[in-house]
């Protein structure tokens, strides 16, 4: 199989909330909108691609017709330090897990979206601990 495109697809109730949220606050810019689907897209030189789709569109097979639940998305940053500013202390966004170093090899912090999809927000920092070997080099 020759990949071409991968992106997520949020299932949502909240769709107007949830495009707000991702290109005012994560710097997406919408690619389509109609009053079901939303495809955004961040651009640069790793363009990154997100869908919000209305959950209960026939689009959706019938069984599986319901919100999203249990999505993480991590958004890997360079100063997650200055995100955290930003986006909590900032934008007044409820912090889901407070800013942190992790042993395994992370700096970072959870918010939620509209839907209560989950924001990692990270920066990678060397692990430390046990954690350290872990780590698979190429």
């Amino acid at each position: 199989m020759k990949l071409t495109s991968f992106y997520p697809v949020i299932g949502t109730s909240r769709l107007a909330e949830s495009h707000d949220f991702y290109t005012r606050l994560f710097g997406f810019e919408t690619t389509f909108k109609a009053d079901w689907y939303v495809s955004l897209r961040r651009a640069g030189t790793q363009p990154y691609e997100l869908a919000l789709l209305d959950y209960a569109h026939p689009t959706v097979p019938e069984g599986y017709r319901a919100p999203v639940r249990g999505l993480l998305l991590n958004f890997e940053v360079e100063d997650v330090d200055a995100e955290w500013e930003r986006l909590v202390v900032g934008e007044g966004l409820r912090a889901e897990l407070e800013l942190r170093s992790e042993e395994f090899g992370q700096r970072h912090f959870i918010v939620a979206d509209p839907s209560g999809v989950l924001i990692d927000v990270i920066t990678p920092i060397e692990p430390y601990g046990a954690f350290a070997d872990q780590y698979v080099t190429a």
